[in-house]
């Protein structure tokens, strides 16, 4: 039985995603495992009535789930069998389509005179020439290479940033252009460099481009869907660029880009109208968008894919894979008319301002270097200002505190240029997760309205690098347990496209990034009675509503009834908050059932000063980071408790937290032994509260934080250290460590 046009449809989309996939895996590693193992499944269920494409899909998915069941990561031979069915599926889709026979598929590379419509002997011949390892020439290139692999990740943000806003509107000039100068620029330099897998695809996607650029073809979901994936095949070129820059490995592994490039040329073959007037333009159902996208508080909204029977497309799904390239001019077209400027030009400009403005580029080791400097002139401030205390008891020492007034000024300006120079936009962080959210909602069905408020404020590069993982999680969560299918939001009386708010702003020295949504909300009882099944909560015990939602938290917690490609496995929250705390951050949840959840972390701005509170133990001092600390009394004696077996303990207001002695902990002689003559600091870690007993607090400050060196560098319960005002070194403390070496 012949297939349907619909059913095509489903296949060349599925076709195209499994690509991706296929793309970024990588052997002795599971990314990717599950998803690829799901695409295949929904291709063979799709094709059903065709037994060659079945009998293909079904020889590589057996593997794949052979590697699931026995929870191993991808190996050589299935991913190289999963490329070969990528490479093999854009020629035989063809054929089907037109009714030619099918070549089974073999595994192997096909050979040649083994298709009908002769375009597979040009599949492997086009493999062969473009699948091929990155030649660098590093020794002659590696100027040049500098300077290509800054652009080209600048061109890839803006590429991706463009082309999430060309969904929304198909029509935009300004995304379309952007997008196009930008492929065009990497062809180039790629081209110069003979870097060939990256200069043919970034060539062919240039080509499609153009032809939309004179409107001799319409873009829709399926195309930018297949642009997005060249993108990403580009980005995994560049990021073995990166490594052989700074770690010295040249690339050992082909990133396959000829289905790529097979696809692309199949959308360039199919027939398109001349011009939007001659034939309307019916936007498919996969690009509907309701919302207009002014910036920043606009939504992006994120549709589920086209149903069985979707509207008339303007360009269908390609017929035929072409043998070769279609020749196309790759010269920049005239600019558009004033007259075709979208509706919202500001909003556009806004979203798609390139790195054209006044930046300099800086090595991160000069970055490093400049903030040693200016941690050492901060020390000699403080001590200049003590000795000053001093003078000024014996003497009038009014030209001391001018000069000393003066250097500090100087001081406090020379470390804000500093740490400002360390600052970079979230931007590019938050822009990844419209991508990955237009993703999850594609996959799953959903429609998703993505808000983005904040985008510009500005943190240390080590926390924006840090905290990308912790919002891939939260986000994957939000798409897949927050956001209800639109079938269900409709039955609550919601509106079908939920929505996703993603916002930073600044509280005091602090970021605060917040992530929103308008779903299901978190069920404190349900979190209990799993928590209670799994043995993490002992039977009778009885919690306030923060711990319990705390317990999300907990290694392998999910309450999750099936294991999906998303989430369901239990380590991403986990993550979440052990890479926060990393950051010296902690995150809170506001959740109502029915209503939504906000989670909302709160970072520090920087992460080379904290913000401590000096403690005395003995002779010695030590700095608690101001963000563990909660309160610090000194309580009576009858507060203090020994449970047997477990040892001693602080009843705080009926709260009973575990006392733990830092003197003991160092081995420090002359401490304070009897808790009620000492101070107890309560310090929150992982969300559950500890008592600290140490001798004296002296004061909260401001330190620069100081490397101890290999020799110190493994000691459990310390961050590094400080050097105080007086010159006396203080140990900064790192309490989720500390408690844990106890």
């Amino acid at each position: 039985m012949a297939l349907s046009a619909d059913v095509f449809s489903v296949l060349d989309d599925l076709s195209s995603r499994l690509a991706g996939e296929s793309v970024l895996a990588q052997a002795s590693r599971d990314d990717g495992l599950i998803p690829v193992f799901s695409l295949l499944g929904d291709l063979a269920q799709a094709c059903t009535d065709e037994p060659v494409l079945t009998a293909a899909i079904n020889a590589v998915r057996q593997p794949v789930e052979s590697l699931l069941d026995e929870a191993h990561p991808f190996d050589e031979t299935t991913l190289t069998l999963l490329r070969r069915l990528v490479d093999w599926l854009p020629g035989a889709l063809a054929n089907a389509r037109q009714g030619h026979p099918l070549t089974p598929f073999s595994g192997t590379a096909p050979s040649a005179g083994a298709s009908g419509a002769g375009s597979v002997p040009a599949v492997a011949k086009l493999a062969e020439t473009v699948d091929v390892l990155l030649d660098l020439n590093i020794e002659e290139n590696r100027e040049l290479l500098t300077e290509f692999h800054a652009e080209a990740i600048d061109h890839l943000q803006q590429i991706e940033a463009a082309l999430l806003a060309l969904e929304n509107q198909l029509d935009d000039p300004e995304a379309l252009n952007a997008v196009f100068r930008s492929f065009h620029t990497i062809k180039g330099v790629a081209g110069f460099l003979h870097l060939v897998p990256m200069h043919t695809l970034a060539h062919e996607v240039e080509s499609l481009l153009d032809l939309a650029r004179n409107q001799k073809l319409r873009l829709n979901s399926e195309i930018i869907t297949q642009i997005l994936l060249s993108r990403d095949a580009l980005q995994a070129l560049v990021a073995q660029i990166t490594a052989a820059l700074e770690h010295g490995r040249m690339p050992d592994q082909i990133v396959p880009v000829s289905h790529l490039i097979q696809a692309v040329r199949g959308f360039i073959a199919v027939d398109r109208s001349p011009s939007p007037a001659a034939k309307p333009a019916a936007t498919p159902a996969a690009a509907v968008v309701p919302f207009p996208r002014p910036m920043p508080d606009a939504p992006l909204e994120f549709p589920a894919p086209p149903a069985a029977d979707p509207p008339p497309r303007t360009a269908p799904a390609p017929e035929a894979v072409p043998a070769a390239p279609v020749p196309t001019s790759t010269a920049p077209a005239a600019e558009p008319s004033k007259a075709t400027v979208p509706a919202n030009p500001a909003a556009t400009a806004s979203l798609l301002k390139n790195s054209s403005a006044s930046t300099v580029r800086v090595n991160t080791e000069k970055l490093d270097s400049l903030m040693d400097v200016v941690g050492e002139l901060v020390i000699v401030q403080s001590q200049l200002i003590e000795s000053s205390r001093a003078a000024t008891i014996r003497e009038d020492t009014s030209a001391l505190q001018r000069n000393v007034a003066q250097l500090s000024r100087i001081t406090k300006e020379l470390q804000h240029t500093a740490m400002s120079v360390r600052m970079i936009p979230v931007k590019p962080t938050f822009q990844k997760m419209e991508r990955l959210a237009r993703d999850l909602a594609r996959d799953s069905g959903k429609k998703v309205a993505f808000l983005v408020t904040g985008e510009d404020t500005e943190l240390d590069r080590t926390v924006v690098e840090e905290i990308g993982d912790p919002l891939v999680h939260m986000v994957r969560n939000a798409l897949d347990h927050g956001i209800e299918p639109p079938a269900d939001r409709a039955a609550r009386g919601k509106p079908e496209a939920g929505t996703v708010r993603l916002k930073a702003y600044h509280e005091g020295s602090h970021i605060v990034i917040e992530l929103s949504d308008d779903g299901r909300g978190i069920d404190p009882d349900r979190i209990m009675a799993k928590a209670r099944k799994v043995g993490l909560v002992a039977p009778g015990v009885e919690m306030e509503r923060e711990e319990i939602l705390n317990l999300i938290f907990a290694p392998g917690f999910s309450t999750a009834e099936t294991v999906t490609a998303v989430s369901g496995r239990g380590v991403g929250m986990d993550v979440v908050r052990r890479n926060i705390e990393r950051l010296r951050g902690k995150i809170e949840i506001d959740t109502a059932v029915g209503a939504g959840s906000t989670f909302r972390i709160k970072l520090p701005l920087t992460m080379a000063i904290i913000d401590g509170l000096v403690v005395r133990v003995g002779a010695d001092r030590f700095i608690l980071p101001s963000t563990s600390v909660k309160m610090a009394l000194r309580p009576a004696r009858e507060a203090f408790i020994t449970v047997h077996g477990t040892g001693e303990a602080l009843d705080l207001r009926g709260k009973i937290l575990p006392l733990y002695r830092l003197h003991r902990q160092f081995s420090i002689p002359n401490a304070v032994e009897s808790p009620w003559e000492g101070i107890i600091v309560v310090v929150e870690v992982s969300g559950k509260s500890k008592a600290l007993l140490v001798d004296e607090l002296l004061t909260k400050q401001e330190v620069v934080i100081k490397n101890l060196g290999g020799f110190l560098q493994e000691l459990r319960g310390v961050a590094g250290g400080a050097i105080l005002g007086d010159g006396n070194i203080a140990l900064i403390l790192d309490p989720g460590s500390l408690f844990q070496a106890a």
